[in-house]
């Protein structure tokens, strides 16, 4: 089971984006989806959280409602094995998108391209021939802007330090004669339970911020490892319903057992239902409380 999953937000369109992103990505297949009942808050029998697969990389997407938009704090790294695959995957997801960095050659890349997906996701597609560097085709990308900017070695060096199998594998800064301030963090490559990320801080007046609508699901195998990554995560940050929390950088994630699969997607609806109902009246989630609920247990 991948230990950290990446969860996307939508407006009622999940399992739409969840199709439309599998059929373009080779190796890729959509998973399990489970529906809203009786407790809501969705319409009952509507598609609530569905699992895929893009490249390998497993992802979790939610009908959660129009509260939380994408932003490009946030973006989906590809790696290209050519110019051509770049130029199709473009023209497949950038499709009724906006346009950030049109494909071109630039400074740091042969060719890249930045765009947000009809969806709002947003998406940063790289050729860089044999220097690529990286082991994973698709890579979470954090860009520090804001009142954020500057935190982005902090961010990498505090998260390296919670999760196991993780590791810092590269490190650059701003220079004198680049047009951010000096010893910022132009690039930072990282892994977090052997998945790989990518990070860096930006000073110009960016309209956005970190937004639930992507967040990092965090499988946990027993109460113990819940309680440390909550207790973690939401220090100088905020702790939500349902296990979510904002970290002190505004990122947010989700800290949730590994059970919780699959006692919420029961054959028996009544279970099922009885686990949901008991998942909204918390904040941390306990799992003797979740387990109770699923035995019969209100």
């Amino acid at each position: 089971m991948q230990k950290i999953i990446p969860s996307l937000w939508f407006d009622g369109n999940a399992e739409e984006a969840m199709n439309f992103y599998t059929s373009i990505f080779k190796n890729s297949k959509t998973g399990q989806v489970s529906y809203y009942g009786d407790e809501g808050p969705g319409k009952k029998g509507s598609p609530m959280v569905m699992t895929f697969r893009i490249e390998g990389l497993e992802f979790m997407a939610i009908n959660g409602g129009p509260e939380f938009t994408f932003t490009p704090a946030i973006s989906l790294f590809v790696n290209c094995t050519s110019g051509e695959e770049m130029d199709e995957l473009f023209r497949n997801l950038s499709e009724d998108g906006n346009v950030l960095m049109e494909p071109g050659s630039y400074s740091f890349s042969e060719k890249f391209a930045w765009f947000n997906d009809k969806y709002g996701l947003s998406w940063q597609l790289n050729f860089a021939g044999t220097k690529a560097g990286f082991k994973q085709k698709i890579i979470p990308f954090f860009l520090f802007v804001g009142q954020e900017h500057g935190n982005a070695e902090e961010a990498l060096r505090f998260y390296t330090s919670l999760f196991p199998d993780s590791a810092i594998t590269a490190v650059e800064h701003f220079g004198p004669n680049d047009n951010e301030p000096e010893g910022t963090l132009k690039q930072g490559k990282f892994s977090l339970c052997g998945l790989e990320f990518i990070a860096m801080d930006s000073s110009l007046a960016h309209a956005f911020t970190f937004t639930p609508a992507f967040s990092f699901m965090v499988n946990c195998t027993d109460q113990a490892e819940v309680d440390f990554f909550w207790n973690k995560l939401s220090e100088g940050g905020n702790m939500g319903q349902c296990g979510w929390l904002e970290d002190r950088y505004g990122v947010a994630w989700q800290i949730v057992p590994e059970a919780l699969g699959g006692m919420m997607n029961d054959k028996d609806p009544q279970k099922a239902s009885r686990v949901r109902k008991a998942l909204l009246k918390m904040n941390k989630l306990e799992i003797e409380k979740l387990k109770e609920a699923y035995a019969g247990s209100d």
